[in-house]
């Protein structure tokens, strides 16, 4: 079987409602000669505002690079006052992960990675510990420590900025990466930076939150993958787990069901995100599954 080398492209749109807009989409990849294979619309009527995910590819006509695409469409996206941007699906993200000690969502990427499930090109493990390097480089890839203190945490931060910028990273996954990144940090990777953290309900916070859980009698546990904002833990939602638990686990339990649901929503989030299924709303999302 051949080889299938046509282009193919998504293009995503954020823009004020108004009547004509999926016929003005249409039309220009009509005109260009696209087949769109699959799209999808959302109205938020709270706010009056229209988003949409086309992924469309040539058949008969050979379409332009997406700078092209880009700079014709423009026309269309004055007329709706749209937010846009087209997205070359050959051109896989580049994804840096973070970590510190906790390995279950390293392990989990790097295993879809490694098999094909995760469209993306992982291009190293950056830590501020030692411990993850083992299994970073079993399966190849460069390991970056950065070791930090609190007098180092400006350098330190610098130092992988210079790694995102030198590997052209795309996105910055923080699987398990038990840092806060600073206001500068969460500015230039803004939409780029993604983050997993246990939820319960009610919330714990500090130290041992499965603890805290487990004697206040918690019966659902959970975790949250969002956009990395200046607010902690408080940025754009993407996805979420939730299972449900009772006075039979123990603390261990808790740990093992809590990690095994950061590990879905992680790399749900991952993959959505670089598919570019996912339209930041505000401080929220739009996830086109």
């Amino acid at each position: 079987m051949e080889a299938d080398n046509r282009s193919k492209y998504v293009l995503t749109v954020s823009c004020p409602e108004a009547n004509g807009i999926v016929r003005a989409v249409s039309d220009f990849l009509f005109q260009r000669g696209a087949t769109i294979s699959e799209a999808a619309q959302h109205r938020d009527p709270v706010i009056d505002r229209f988003f949409m995910r086309v992924e469309f590819e040539e058949v008969e006509a050979h379409l332009p690079a997406t700078e092209k695409l880009d700079e014709d469409f423009a026309a269309v996206a004055r007329q709706f006052d749209m937010q846009w941007s087209f997205f070359d699906l050959r051109k896989r993200p580049k994804l840096l992960l973070a970590v510190s000690r906790h390995g279950h969502c390293l392990n989990d990427i790097l295993h879809r990675w490694s098999s094909g499930a995760l469209p993306a090109d992982v291009i190293g493990v950056v830590s501020n510990h030692e411990d993850m390097r083992g299994i970073t480089e079993w399966y190849g890839l460069d390991y970056f420590y950065l070791p930090l203190t609190p007098d180092t945490k400006v350098a330190q931060e610098e130092a992988m900025l210079d790694i995102v910028t030198s590997k052209q990273v795309d996105v910055l996954a923080l699987a398990r990466y038990m840092q806060i990144l600073s206001p500068r940090m969460c500015e230039v990777m803004a939409g780029r930076a993604i983050n997993i953290h246990h939820s319960f309900l009610p919330g714990f916070k500090g130290a041992n939150p499965y603890r805290q859980a487990y004697m206040r009698g918690v019966k659902i546990i959970g975790a949250t993958a969002h956009y990395v904002t200046t607010e902690l833990d408080e940025g754009p939602i993407i996805e979420q787990a939730v299972e449900r638990i009772d006075h039979n686990f123990d603390i261990d339990e808790l740990m093992q069901i809590g990690r095994d649901a950061e590990c879905a929503a992680f790399a749900r989030a991952l993959k959505w995100h670089c598919e570019h299924r996912i339209i930041i709303n505000g401080n929220k999302t739009v996830v086109f599954k």
